[in-house]
């Protein structure tokens, strides 16, 4: 399949609008709550970035700095928490994907939504899906990032790229989550899970290996 025919798929079978009202979550994965899922969750957004590098796109991910009070060291998408005068999650995505890797927002054609993520620690997450055609190199800041890299599109289709691991969240409770694989890096956690979400929803059918 061209690349160009995998964008217009993607597009076609993504959100036109965040929709509050679907939620694939941790939750749902493995059956536990989030922790403090009786407060209203923190709204966030992120950016699922498709790079156009030649003839294929690449998944743009960060690992966050290690000094960093939450989530150090983590693999992640650009992306946090809404701020006030943030009009919407693509406000969000693109304002944090900026102050994080230096983004030109003018490089950015925004595609559409997936279903809402609400994580384990209760963010309920808002991913953005869009192109990125770069004029200008990524840099990254080392207040928030200590790197970035990017995945080949095709690597995210196959099943048997995805593992599922087990572990230990901090009020004790076994939670099971995805994890994938490239070159030396790991991506696991609520970043693998919506990598998931996005291949099962956007990508291909979830059968297709």
């Amino acid at each position: 399949m061209q690349d160009e025919t995998l964008l217009a798929q993607i597009k076609h079978r993504l959100l036109d609008q965040p929709d509050g009202s679907k939620d694939i979550g941790c939750h749902k994965v493995d059956g536990v709550p989030p922790l403090n899922a009786a407060r209203e969750p923190k709204q966030s957004a992120v950016l699922i970035g498709l790079v156009e590098r030649g003839p294929l796109s690449h998944v743009l991910y960060i690992e966050r700095s290690s000094h960093l009070r939450a989530h150090a060291g983590q693999i992640a998408f650009p992306g946090g928490r809404v701020e006030e005068g943030d009009t919407d999650p693509i406000m969000t995505a693109l304002r944090e994907a900026e102050e994080e890797v230096d983004l030109n927002q003018d490089d950015v054609d925004v595609l559409g939504f997936l279903p809402n993520y609400l994580s384990g620690t209760n963010y309920l997450i808002t991913p953005v899906v869009a192109t990125i055609k770069p004029r200008k190199p990524f840099v990254a800041n080392p207040d928030e990032v200590a790197s970035f890299f990017e995945v080949p599109l095709p690597h995210l289709i196959p099943a048997n790229h995805y593992s599922k691991i087990r572990f230990v969240r901090g009020d004790e409770a076994q939670r099971e989550t995805w994890r994938i694989d490239f070159q030396d890096r790991a991506i696991w956690g609520i970043t693998a899970s919506m990598t998931r979400m996005f291949r099962d929803l956007a990508l291909t059918s979830k059968d297709t290996e």
